[in-house]
């Protein structure tokens, strides 16, 4: 006899496991949430929210500093870490009687699969409850990543955690990964008074956006005095008293009073009994269109699965997994382009905003994407900075915008904004994307002015509308 009985089971507890705990009980299911760390997850504490915390002053700065006849003074780093903590403060007391009043069960402890349909919870204090669900959700979100550098977990280097979490500017930093942790930290820190040195294995940083997005983000990061390293590997590092040493494949040596490792996550399915239902731990789960794993009991969202590795998108499957959930409790058919039990999206539009400076707002396919994906494309871009509501923005406005366009169709399945300010006009195109909207109507969505959505205008006039 299993010591819970409920229809769903949801391992983690972060923000991907609750919206599916929270979706599908809301729609009648009873639901379990296991956890064995901090209920709001990764992104709460340690990723999105006090990373744009950090972020969000020096960004505000440098825009002032745009701005003839405003004086932005200085940015205070021990305000700044104060108001980070007021978003991040590692206590989840508040997320665990969210749970509570919602009706969801929460289980505090290490969770793991022992069967089909059935989940072991490993507590802290050495007991261990047994929960029987006719659907278990696999939600336990990624781990970093360390590359094959000898002495790296030897130096204390810090991840994610370290980096969003302290309290103190370190005089400099090394940043190992040009990824978009690496790319945020660089810009928060090199901005809150670090000097700031950063290396990438490969010739781009960020490189799956647009190249040209990639080379403006570098010219503002060298612009600001990151010292940005690219096509070099760091082969070895070492402390030296107060500082970390790191050698390059170049032959030449890099030191810093601390090393931010972001290159890169991987799913943390390692030790939750996969192996019993023939599942390989360590890896993604593949989950379908309707997030299901195996047989019509398993799932898996957010970065624990094959989709994308965001929050909002993980969120996104997780609503979907919910409503996945109670339509098989009542032996509906799932799944279909688009339908509520489909994540479509994930082959679709993916949008995704990197925080810096420029900030980086795109969706769907870039045109090389697009082109390997076997489409037939033609892209048009635009300065944002030509135009009107740009220029109000900010003396010297420097962005631009892109649209991939499907030429067979007519429709947008890409886009690309760069330039301070731009992060909210990406739903813009996400909407497009996702409602397939012909250029032709596109045309009669006339944007307001004096606003940055007159690039609009000008894109489709580029494309010969």
């Amino acid at each position: 006899m299993a010591d819970l009985d409920v229809d769903v089971v949801v391992i983690g507890a972060g923000p991907v496991g609750e919206n599916v705990a929270d979706r599908a009980h809301q729609q009648g299911l009873s639901a379990a949430i296991v956890e064995a760390g901090l209920v709001g997850g990764e992104c709460s504490y340690y990723a999105c929210i006090p990373s744009k915390a950090l972020l969000r002053p020096v960004d505000l700065k440098a825009a002032v500093d745009r701005m003839p006849g405003v004086d932005a003074g200085r940015v205070d780093p021990t305000a700044v870490f104060e108001r980070r903590d007021q978003f991040a403060n590692p206590d989840d007391s508040g997320q665990a009687e969210w749970l509570d009043g919602a009706g969801i069960t929460l289980l505090r402890g290490r969770g793991r699969i022992t069967g089909e349909r059935a989940v072991a919870v490993d507590h802290e204090d050495g007991t261990t409850t047994d929960v029987a669900a006719r659907y278990v959700v696999v939600a336990t979100g990624s781990v970093p990543t360390y590359p094959p550098v000898d002495g790296i977990h030897e130096v204390d280097a810090w991840t994610n955690r370290e980096a969003t979490q302290s309290s103190r500017v370190p005089d400099s930093l090394l940043v190992l990964g040009g990824g978009v942790v690496g790319v945020e930290m660089a810009t928060a820190y090199q901005r809150l008074g670090a000097r700031v040195t950063l290396v990438q294995h490969g010739d781009r940083l960020v490189p799956s956006v647009e190249p040209e997005a990639a080379r403006r983000l570098q010219a503002s990061l060298e612009g600001d005095g990151v010292d940005v390293r690219l096509g070099v590997s760091m082969t070895a590092v070492k402390r030296d008293g107060s500082e970390v040493v790191a050698s390059l494949d170049d032959g030449s040596e890099l030191r810093g009073a601390e090393l931010l490792v972001a290159a890169g996550r991987k799913p943390a399915t390692s030790d939750l009994g996969l192996d019993t239902v023939g599942l390989e731990p360590g890896k993604p789960l593949a989950a379908d269109e309707t997030t299901t794993v195996q047989g019509d009991w398993l799932y898996a969202v957010g970065d624990a699965s094959t989709g994308a590795k965001l929050t909002h998108m993980g969120k996104y499957q997780a609503r979907i997994c919910g409503d996945v959930l109670v339509a098989r409790s009542k032996g509906a058919e799932v799944g279909g382009r688009y339908a509520k039990t489909s994540t479509t999206a994930e082959y679709t539009a993916v949008p995704q905003v990197i925080f810096t400076d420029p900030q980086i707002a795109a969706v769907g396919h870039t045109a090389e994407s697009a082109e390997r994906a076997g489409l037939h494309v033609r892209a048009v871009t635009f300065e944002i900075g030509d135009v009107a509501g740009a220029a109000l923005q900010a003396d010297g406005y420097d962005g631009f915008a892109t649209l991939v366009v499907d030429t067979d169709r007519e429709v947008v399945v890409g886009a690309t904004f760069v330039g301070q300010d731009v992060a909210d006009m990406v739903h813009g195109a996400t909407i497009a994307i996702v409602g397939e909207v012909p250029l032709a109507r596109l045309w009669h969505a006339v944007p307001s002015f004096p606003t940055m959505s007159e690039v609009w205008l000008r894109l489709l006039e580029t494309y010969g509308l």
